[in-house]
């Protein structure tokens, strides 16, 4: 069980690359479509302009490529997440694999005869990848090769040989295992991805067949998996994989939800973004949920302790409203508080199944600055964004009433309604920043980790420092709070230490003492 733990938190930690780097393409579709979105051009006639509205075609429809290359992103980028050193060479070993497996496939389904005509390709399943025409793998193939190739790369890497063998040392040496092996991966995908593609295909329908129930329960499991890190595996299926929807836009077929209406932002010809969009609808927790769960742990402080908790509740309030980074927020009562965050969850899932219920399709994953820069160029008919801002406001409403009665009827100490002897600044990062210096934190860090002798592998998410360590008992949990983290949160051999948007610094800290 241990090792099963330690492999999911690995390989979620994986996705963090690509996933965080398509919320980006997002912006530059969307900054594209602001400029040659043509019905803004009526509020704003020098939009109206040709060289504006082709520059504006131009971002956009670059952008757009991305979605169309997924799976090598996921196949290039999960390797430089598993890989413990030299990411860079991972990486290379990544695309090398990916590029061997589709031609394998390929040569395969050639020499069997099943390569389906140009025009039969989606009825039989098939597709062009980077020109070459193999089975619609969608991202699974990236995810697959990718994973395959970290995997590898962090048990071969180490090997060296003498001599004049010395050359074929390292890096290499792992080429040397990985050609064959894509290729052998190439032949056998080739067999028995038709099963699995029907077995996918059934578990999108029982989804899709459980309706308002499914989303809802969608939505409940990825936030109550925050706190282990998990979450990522239940989002990004649906986000890039055929469990999130199919669609054909524009003449080219796009799968999973995000990248779906990614297509639609760019493609003219739609008229109103498909019902897929609400297996992205996340933010409605992010800019109304939880910003309204502060506002009711700031009315129900202690009178004297009101200005610490506000100092703390509204920086952390503004993180998740404007660009839907919770958890600086979720962790002021995760720990204190825990029944508040399964009940977060529950209104997560809520929220949501509101969306699928009133035909909502705007889209809203993260915060204000992406709803407004997707939403409003689309126009209300190709995104009916009011409607996501009035699901927005009542979940506001109930989950200010809900908190505020569970934190006084259980005398819950979220922050401000700590005991005399507590100090309402446990959880703030504010008094660390306003140090502005790193002297020592690199060594606090490594200590309150168990030293350098006990650190295997050093990365960070989002707001997470991700490090998996020999022996987790030895972890200080209260050192490491000293340093500003937030949180820790201990499963199997890896260790999360919750710090907010400023982790990067942390893991350049702890890098540079090591």
């Amino acid at each position: 069980m241990k090792s099963a733990v330690n492999a999911l938190q690995n390989f979620g930690k994986s996705l963090y690359g690509p996933v965080l780097i398509l919320p980006i393409v997002g912006l530059f579709i969307a900054f594209g479509n602001v400029l040659g979105n043509g019905n803004l051009s009526e509020y704003l006639p020098f939009l109206d302009h040709p060289s504006i509205q082709h520059t504006g075609v131009l971002i956009s429809k670059s952008a757009v490529s991305v979605l169309a290359n997924l799976a090598l992103v996921f196949g290039v980028g999960i390797p430089i997440g598993l890989a413990a050193k030299d990411k860079g060479y991972a990486a290379l070993i990544g695309l090398v694999t990916f590029i061997v497996f589709i031609n394998a496939m390929n040569v395969t389904l050639q020499l069997q005869g099943e390569l389906a005509p140009a025009d039969q390709m989606r009825a039989a399943g098939q597709s062009m990848v980077l020109g070459v025409q193999v089975l619609e793998m969608g991202v699974f193939a990236g995810i697959l090769t990718g994973a395959l190739s970290g995997y590898l790369y962090n048990r071969y890497s180490s090997v060296q040989f003498s001599g004049a063998m010395a050359i074929y040392s390292g890096h290499c040496f792992v080429a040397i295992i990985m050609l064959p092996v894509s290729m052998l991966l190439g032949v056998v995908m080739s067999e028995i991805w038709p099963f699995a593609q029907h077995g996918i295909s059934a578990l999108a329908l029982a989804i899709k067949g459980a309706g308002a129930f499914g989303v809802a329960i969608y939505g409940f499991l990825e936030r109550i998996l925050v706190p282990t890190g998990l979450h990522h595996l239940v989002y990004t299926p649906f986000l890039y994989t055929e469990l999130g929807g199919t669609a054909d836009v524009c003449g080219n077929i796009y799968q999973g939800a995000r990248n779906i209406y990614f297509a639609e932002m760019a493609c003219p010809s739609v008229h109103q973004l498909s019902s897929t969009v609400v297996w992205d609808a996340r933010g409605i927790s992010k800019m109304f949920g939880l910003p309204a769960a502060a506002l009711a742990m700031y009315m129900t402080a202690k009178p004297e302790r009101k200005a610490a908790a506000k100092a703390i509740l509204i920086p952390a309030a503004l993180t998740s409203m404007l660009v839907g980074v919770t958890e600086p927020l979720e962790f002021s009562f995760l720990f204190v508080a825990p029944l508040l965050f399964g009940v977060h969850a529950v209104l997560t899932g809520l929220g949501m199944m509101l969306f699928y219920l009133l035909s909502v399709h705007a889209i809203g994953a993260n915060g204000i600055i992406d709803f407004i820069l997707y939403n409003l160029p689309l126009g209300t008919e190709k995104s009916n964004w009011p409607m996501y801002i009035a699901v927005g406001l009542t979940m506001s409403v109930i989950y200010f009433l809900v908190f505020r009665f569970l934190i006084r009827r259980f005398d819950m100490k979220t922050p401000g309604r700590e005991t005399d002897d507590q100090e309402t600044k446990l959880y703030s990062k504010q008094e660390y920043q306003a140090k502005g210096s790193n002297d020592g934190l690199g060594e606090a860090i490594i200590e309150g980790l168990g030293g350098r002798a006990n650190i295997e592998v050093v990365d960070n998410c989002y707001t997470r420092l991700r490090v998996t360590v020999r022996d987790v008992s030895v972890i200080d949990e209260p050192r490491l709070k000293s340093t500003g983290a937030k949180g820790v949160i201990k499963q199997g051999n890896n260790v999360q230490v919750v710090y907010g948007l400023h982790v990067k610094k942390m893991r350049e800290a702890v890098e540079t003492f090591l």
